[in-house]
């Protein structure tokens, strides 16, 4: 069986969790975009391992890794993962690949990322990670892919027509000197040494796996609402996070896939700037954000949090296909006397059942929430869905009817097993 998992919010949600889960049980573990401005967080034991790259199915022996061709790569970072396996002794070496078409982040995209940035009047909140111009040159015809890497005099030509090119920008536009051929080119041949056995044509291998009967989960990064097409535009990344995504940042074909698992955390979280309808205040944000540890994996940024919006999930459901959704951190909404869910938006007399993508609407429209009672602060976890507390299942089967799709997980902790199956 082929899955893909997504997440249903703005990121965050918890996906690494998840992935780590079900790579337990299939053959090849694939990330199908974004680049290292995303972070998946996997808790093992006492040891945390974050990823930036590397799909989290890694830790799992014997599960052929992929970074498919619709990934960006910083190989820097790619590097630090690969070391930071080695140290903690994780044999990876004959199961990690790298997608020959995957395109590579340049020391000038970073640049180019802050620099923009910062003469923006309206912020986007990017990470600064290069992810945007990467993409862009992509877009555009210019980029840089790992089996350029293998071709010394192509990464040459290429690197020195891009050169020309960003630092007149560079020059001119952000009086920024500007980068030196030679010492970008002596960087990234070293890299070429380091990743070559693990560079291949990813989508051959996979379609090998898939017609070999193998299961194979995607893993995307980011959230729905991130999605360039259809997230809270222009408060979005630069890649296709929906699991429209999966066929196009894998070479596997819609066909073939078999299954799609939405990933939502129990209320919503939000980094960076963008329109927030169910954000809390000041006060019980802070609250929440500290009860819920709520800090990115990869930026550590502040992370904004409201209660859950069961518009963009329903929205979430329809755009993805999604059949089953797994809900994260819900022990965090222990304790709290009262739970709220977003049922629609009003704005100008108007409701809104259905996702509004005008950003005015979204800044300006008042949530209409379903009020229920809280539950008390679990002193032992559960070990099974049903000893959940009563109130605690009801919020979860509003949530069910609210999104239209059927709740298979419930996280109640970081750990491993502390997960609920139904």
């Amino acid at each position: 069986m082929n899955i893909v998992l997504v997440g249903a919010q703005w990121g965050d949600e918890g996906k690494g969790k998840v992935i780590d889960i079900l790579s337990q049980k299939v053959d090849y573990v694939v990330r199908y975009q974004g680049g290292n401005n995303a972070g998946h967080t996997v808790v093992v034991g006492d040891r945390e391992h974050i990823f930036h790259l590397i799909p989290s199915g890694i830790l799992h022996p014997g599960k052929v890794c992929c970074i498919g061709n619709g990934v960006v790569i910083d190989p820097r970072v790619l590097l630090e993962e690969l070391e930071g396996l080695e140290k903690n002794k994780i044999d990876f070496k004959k199961r990690f690949k790298i997608s020959t078409l995957a395109h590579l982040i340049m020391p000038y995209h970073k640049n180019l990322d802050r620099l923009r940035e910062s003469k923006r009047k309206n912020k986007i909140g990017t990470t600064g990670r290069g992810i945007g111009p990467c993409y862009a040159d992509k877009i555009n015809r210019c980029g840089i892919r790992m089996i350029d890497l293998l071709n010394p005099r192509v990464f040459g030509e290429k690197l020195k027509d891009n050169l020309k090119e960003k630092n007149e920008i560079f020059k001119k536009v952000y009086r920024h000197p500007g980068f030196n051929f030679e010492r970008i080119y002596d960087e990234y041949m070293s890299y070429a040494k380091i990743f070559a056995p693990y560079i291949c044509n990813t989508a051959l291998l996979l379609n090998a796996a898939a017609l070999a009967k193998k299961d194979i989960l995607l893993e995307g990064a980011q959230g729905t609402f991130l999605d360039i097409d259809f997230g809270t535009y222009p408060f979005v990344t630069s890649s296709s996070t929906t699991s429209g995504g999966a066929s196009i940042g894998s070479g596997i074909a819609p066909v073939k896939i078999n299954k799609v698992i939405g990933v939502v955390k129990a209320y919503t979280t939000r980094v960076g700037e963008g329109p927030f309808p169910t954000e809390f205040g000041a006060d019980f944000g802070r609250f929440m954000r500290e009860k819920g540890k709520e800090f990115g994996a990869t930026t550590g940024r502040p992370r904004r949090c409201g209660w859950f919006d069961s518009v963009m999930v329903r929205e979430a459901v329809m755009l993805n296909g999604i059949s089953e959704l797994s809900v994260m951190k819900m022990d965090i909404l222990d304790g709290l006397k009262s739970v709220k869910l977003c049922a629609a938006y009003k704005y100008k007399g108007k409701l809104f059942r259905e996702f509004p993508y005008d950003v005015d609407v979204l800044k300006r429209a008042k949530p209409v929430f379903v009020e229920m009672p809280g539950w008390p602060e679990t002193v032992n976890k559960p070990k099974s869905y049903g000893k959940l507390h009563p109130r605690a299942r009801n919020y979860l089967a509003r949530i069910e009817g609210f999104s239209g799709a059927k709740i298979t997980m419930v996280s109640i902790g970081s750990a491993r097993e502390d997960s609920l199956f139904i």
